[in-house]
């Protein structure tokens, strides 16, 4: 008998009797499981309404749009009088879709790409595989694309359908290799930099500042990121623009530099090694700041090729500021030995003493660059003729830790706060430095004859020294250098006062005066400058030939600019080989102001 005929057999009256028991053991299974199964769907829609509706919402808006970053202009970097120094240019740059990975002919594509772009396929596929299948967005693969590459990209369009072209903007330096040491260069983030920056905002193949005024304002430079929302069908083609988010022009900077002096500066130090300061004394706007070797930034608009890389080697290390680098100051440090012995008190402005062929110091002779000695002197001739004997015997008197405390209050031995990176601080050494390099040697008397001419463990950089004649042309006010023009008028209200007695000023500006009036700096004379003051310096540099230096500034009655000239491994004296750098650049100041 079968169960269906069970419930026919059954009597009204005696269903009313039955169990409930009974009743539920009579439905069928199939209703059992279909009751079960709907509850469960009902559940299911219930859940994913309720409690994930949101998110799935925004899964199926991710599925029909598509967002497009569009990256920002990169703001412009001027000179002092508005003259461009880097912008931006039209460029063509290849992006990849990331999709491209899961097609079958994936590798015979990369192989074409690679060949068109002239790089090794491996790093093609190193760099999609870095951002990955999910990445949300164009993987960029090449900038800066030649229209041989464009037209190739035209040629394969069918077979490279997942490759697009796009217009856009790569940085530009439409004067070439002009302060290419201040402007520094762009380039590509590299992939510790992309995870460094990513919180930041930055992207696979943005690129960033990598060097001098690009890296140091960086914030300001680059600007904000925008994009569009494009509809797309389920086969993933553009529908329609649902909305734009405008990208942001980065800010423009305009620098303290003028391009005329620094035209000027480079032009003067030619192929010399070597380095040309410019600044304004009273608020320490860097004017002109020349280095050699150098290099043109335009060649990091695009990927750099080995060959590239070679040739900039070539000639040295062409990113290195020599302006920023320590070298023995020579002569041009007695104008601090000049301040420590009239500031102890132990050498007053009219002190007068003999000089000699030589210093002899615990058996060590120092002797006078002349070799015989200049006679009877006073601090305006020995500054005028820069007497070893004079300053060594000043130097000797005050006692080291006199020199090394106005070595450091001039500003050497610390940075000098200027916005670019990598400056090096020289060094002012001590007891306690000597001690730790030398086998607990302490510091002698001959160190401090040594440091008193500039010469022994002391270095200063370019920079440096050019704060110390500032500090001289200013009246005794320590500045610190900057490159932003916006930052000039706060600069000059930061200056920090020395605390010189008006006694020691006086007599330091009169040496330096005496100096190109007749003495060792007289190449400085020009008729196209108004009548000014400087320092030479000459340093021993074994085992090559001798650093000149020169340090100037003028008008000497109201000082406008203070120039340093630096020449490594010269040979000559500071007054006859930097010196005439000097000059150049004084000349182009003054003729650019008339």
């Amino acid at each position: 008998m079968t169960f269906m005929g069970s419930i026919l057999k059954i009597k009204p009256k005696e269903l009313d009797n039955r169990s409930v028991g009974t009743q539920l053991q009579a439905i069928p299974i199939a209703t059992v499981i279909s009751l079960i199964l709907f509850g469960g769907i009902a559940w299911r829609l219930s859940y994913l309404q309720l409690q994930q509706g949101e998110l799935n919402q925004l899964k199926a808006e991710k599925n029909r749009t598509r967002i497009v970053p569009k990256p920002p202009v990169r703001g412009s970097i001027l000179d002092s009088k508005g003259r461009i120094l880097a912008t931006n240019r039209l460029s063509y740059s290849a992006y990849l879709w990331p999709k491209a990975q899961k097609q079958r002919d994936w590798l015979a594509n990369r192989n074409i790409i690679a060949q068109i772009l002239e790089i090794n396929p491996e790093d093609l596929q190193q760099r999609v595989e870095a951002a990955g299948y999910n990445y949300p967005s164009l993987i960029p693969i090449a900038r800066n694309l030649t229209p041989a590459q464009i037209t190739a990209f035209e040629e394969y369009h069918s077979q490279l359908k997942w490759v697009e072209i796009d217009a856009g903007k790569v940085r530009d330096y439409p004067q070439g290799k002009l302060a290419a040491h201040i402007l520094g260069y762009t380039g590509e983030l590299n992939q510790e930099e992309l995870q460094q920056k990513k919180s930041e905002g930055y992207r696979l193949g943005d690129v960033m500042g990598k060097m001098g005024v690009e890296s140091a304002y960086e914030a300001k430079l680059r600007g904000k990121w925008g994009g569009l929302k494009l509809g797309v069908d389920g086969a993933g083609r553009i529908v329609n623009l649902l909305g734009e988010e405008p990208a942001k022009v980065g800010q423009d900077i305009t620098l303290t530099l003028d391009a005329e002096i620094q035209k000027a500066a480079e032009t003067a130090l030619g192929t010399r090694r070597g380095a040309i300061v410019a600044l304004d004394p009273n608020n320490g706007a860097v004017l002109a700041m020349a280095s050699y070797p150098s290099f043109d930034p335009n060649v990091f608009s695009s990927p750099i090729t080995t060959k590239v890389w070679q040739e900039l080697q070539s000639q040295g290390n062409p990113f290195l500021n020599m302006a920023l680098r320590g070298f023995p100051p020579a002569s041009t440090f007695k104008i601090v030995t000049a301040t420590a012995g009239m500031e102890s008190g132990k050498y007053p402005p009219n002190t007068i003493l003999g000089t000699y062929p030589y210093l002899s110091v615990a058996g060590t002779r120092f002797g006078e660059w002349n070799k015989s000695g200049f006679g009877p002197m006073g601090y305006v001739s020995a500054l005028a003729w820069s007497s070893n004997t004079f300053f060594g015997q000043i130097g000797r008197g005050s006692g080291g830790e006199n020199l090394i405390k106005w070595a450091r209050i001039y500003g050497f031995g610390k940075p000098t706060g200027i916005e670019l990176k990598g400056e090096s601080v020289g060094l002012i050494a001590d007891d306690a430095w000597k001690r730790r390099n030398f086998d607990n040697w302490g510091w002698t008397v001959g160190d401090t004859v040594n440091m008193s001419i500039g010469q022994g463990f002391t270095t200063a950089t370019p920079l440096q020294v050019a704060v110390m004649f500032s500090a001289i042309a200013n009246n005794g006010y320590r500045v610190q250098p900057h490159l932003s023009k916006a930052d000039s008028q706060a600069k000059e209200a930061q200056k920090v006062s020395l605390n010189l007695k008006p006694t020691t000023l006086s007599t330091i500006q009169q040496g330096l005066r005496a100096v190109v009036n007749g003495g060792t700096g007289s190449k400085l004379n020009s008729p196209d400058i108004p009548p000014g003051a400087g320092k030479s310096g000459t340093a021993e540099a074994p085992p090559g030939k001798a650093h000149a230096w020169f340090g100037a500034y003028a008008p000497f009655d109201k000082p406008e600019i203070v120039v340093v000239a630096f020449a490594e491994h010269s040979g000559g004296g500071g007054g006859s080989i930097a010196a005439p750098l000097a000059r150049q650049v004084m000349e182009a100041y003054f003729k650019s102001t008339k």
